[in-house]
């Protein structure tokens, strides 16, 4: 038996949006406007997605610098720790240790709030335009 269908990838591919979407044309509506109005949208969350990507990079790039920075520290630390004055070593290793520890917290906690900015800078940046674009279909003509 024989059949009519295509296979499921080929049957999105071979139709015309355009022509599907001119078959149910409206009086007034502007279709390549609305195509072009959702290729920039999926153009902005492209741009999001690179931005969150970007974010996430150097973030999980700057943690890993710190992870080796402090592990020097603790061999360093643990070569200083022996001889008479060791207890007193040690006890400055752990109070700059505890400092660079909430510094470096707190530079990740910044790199984490300007990657999570500029990818939300991108979203709302397109709601805007969005908005803008939808005010003009809505004038009176």
């Amino acid at each position: 038996m024989e059949s009519n269908s295509k296979p499921a990838g080929d049957a999105m591919s071979s139709v015309d949006l355009k022509a599907l979407l001119e078959k149910f044309q409206m009086p007034g509506l502007d279709i390549a406007g609305l195509i072009e109005w959702q290729r920039k949208d999926m153009e902005a969350l492209a741009e999001a997605n690179r931005q969150a990507y970007a974010g996430v990079t150097a973030l999980v790039e700057r943690r890993n610098e710190i992870l080796q920075e402090t592990l020097a520290q603790w061999q360093a630390a643990i070569k200083d720790a022996t001889g008479a004055d060791g207890l007193a070593r040690q006890a400055e290793a752990a109070k700059a240790g505890v400092e660079k520890a909430l510094a470096n917290f707190s530079e990740l906690s910044e790199l984490e709030a300007q990657a999570r900015n500029n990818t939300w800078k991108v979203v709302q940046d397109r709601l805007q335009e969005n908005l803008g674009n939808l005010q003009k279909l809505l004038q009176p003509k």
